[in-house]
């Protein structure tokens, strides 16, 4: 990279995956949804889910106000929210944590969040990055 040029924070699959977000609403038609909100950069979303018989989701609907690292992990839970339990989300969750603190490796229990990798050495992304998980988690247990 050229001197003085600054290294772009997000990359195309990043910037693609925040355009494509599913079950994406407004936040005032998910109004009384779980809201969450990152303590470091102020990313909020929020997210109502419906359960069926065994507390898997069967129903997803998201509002994302995030950087494109929030949106794009938004897009991916989204994408493979379906079927999960909270058990699994939880997995999920930590599973992200430990990488995004340098003590696991890549999550493996949810796929694609290998693209977010650029963002580990970025930390004041990491928030944004744990809210669609940490939202859906509590939506799931609100729905319980």
């Amino acid at each position: 990279m050229a001197k003085g040029v600054k290294e772009t924070p997000y990359t195309r699959e990043i910037l693609r995956l925040a355009a494509l977000i599913p079950y994406l609403e407004t936040f005032e038609a998910l109004e009384g949804a779980t809201e969450g909100r990152s303590k470091t950069c102020g990313s909020r979303m929020r997210v109502a889910v419906e359960l069926d018989w065994a507390d898997r989701i069967v129903r997803l609907r998201q509002a994302v106000e995030a950087c494109a690292y929030g949106q794009a992990t938004a897009a991916l839970m989204g994408g493979h929210a379906m079927g999960r339990s909270a058990e699994e989300v939880g997995a999920t969750l930590a599973e992200l944590e430990a990488w995004l603190a340098g003590t696991g490796g890549v999550p493996t229990t949810w796929p694609g969040l290998e693209v977010l990798a650029p963002a580990l050495r970025r930390k004041g992304r990491h928030g944004a990055i744990l809210l669609p998980f940490r939202t859906l988690l509590a939506a799931i247990e609100d729905a319980r």
